[in-house]
C-alpha cells in the first residue's frame, strides 16, 4: 500500500483469488505436476516441488489434491506444459509481468494479448518491463507469528536480506537461490510461512489514480481468470483510500 511495497499490492489481489478457490487449486496442481516432472517427485529433494507444495498447503489445499498432482507426474500423465513469460504495460504506464504454464504457446499469446487490450494496456516483447523488476525469493509470515524485532531477528539469522514488516503481516526477501535454504530455517525458528514462492519485485513503483486502478484491476482480474496464467505481477502502488473506494 501507500509507504511500502506491499506484497499484496504488487501481486494480482488475494480477494479476487479466493472468489475462485477451484481454479486456483487447478493452478496450484499444474505447478506440482511441471516441478515434480522437471526433478525428483519428492518436496525434500525437488526445490521446486516444495515451494510449489508449500504454496498449496498455505491455500488450504487438500493433501490428496497435492499427492494426485505429484503421482500424475510420476506416472508421466496429464498435458506437457511449458513456461512462458509475457510482459507489457497496463493503465497509468503500470508495467505488468504474467508467468504462464501452458500446452498451447498460440492459445494463451492470444488470450493474453486480449485481455491487455480490452483493459487499456499493450503486451509488449520479452524483456519489456523485466528490467525494472528483481527475481527474488519471497516468504510471508502473518502478523501474528510476532514483532518485526522477532521475525528480524529470525530472517537476519537464516541468511535473509531485506525484511518488510506491517500490521499486514512480514514479507522476507532472499536471494532467489537462497530461497528454500532461508525458507526452511525460518521454518524451524517461527513456523510453517504463509507463503515461500519465487517472485518479481520492483526496483520502482508507480502510484496510480482512482480511475486507473479501476481498469488496471480488471486486467489484473482477466488475467488471473485465464487458466494458464499462474501469477501476475506489476509495480503498481495503490493507496488506501483508493483501495477501500474501489472496495
Amino acid at each position: 500500500m501507500a509507504g511500502h511495497s506491499k506484497f499484496k499490492n504488487i501481486m494480482h489481489r488475494k480477494g479476487a483469488q479466493d472468489k475462485k478457490r477451484s481454479a486456483m487449486f487447478s493452478k496450484l496442481s499444474r505447478e506440482i505436476t511441471v516441478a515434480a516432472k522437471m526433478g525428483m517427485p519428492d518436496p525434500d529433494m525437488n526445490p521446486r516441488l516444495r515451494l510449489a507444495v508449500n504454496a498449496a498447503k498455505a491455500q488450504s489445499m487438500p493433501k490428496d489434491n497435492i499427492q494426485r498432482a505429484i503421482d500424475k507426474a510420476s506416472a508421466n500423465e496429464g498435458d506437457n506444459y511449458e513456461e512462458v513469460r509475457y510482459e507489457g504495460y497496463g493503465p497509468g504506464g503500470v508495467a505488468l509481468i504474467v508467468e504462464a504454464l501452458t500446452d498451447n504457446r498460440n492459445r494463451t499469446a492470444t488470450n493474453v494479448r486480449t485481455a491487455f487490450s480490452k483493459n487499456g494496456g499493450n503486451l509488449g516483447a520479452s524483456g519489456a518491463v523485466s528490467h525494472g523488476f528483481e527475481r527474488l525469493g519471497l516468504i510471508v509470515y502473518p502478523a501474528s507469528v510476532g514483532n518485526e524485532e522477532k521475525v528480524l531477528e529470525a530472517a537476519m539469522e537464516a541468511g535473509a536480506d531485506d525484511i518488510q514488516s506491517s500490521e499486514d503481516g512480514h514479507e522476507i526477501w532472499t536471494p532467489a537461490e537462497d530461497l528454500h535454504g532461508v525458507a526452511t530455517s525460518l521454518e524451524e525458528s517461527l513456523g510453517e510461512a504463509e507463503s515461500v514462492k519465487l517472485a518479481w519485485r520492483p526496483n520502482l513503483t508507480v502510484d496510480v489514480a482512482e480511475g486507473d486502478a479501476q481498469t488496471l484491476f480488471k486486467l489484473i482480474d482477466a488475467l488471473d481468470d485465464d487458466d494458464d496464467v499462474q501469477t501476475v505481477w506489476g509495480n503498481y502502488d495503490v493507496s488506501d483510500e483508493i483501495m477501500e473506494s474501489l472496495g
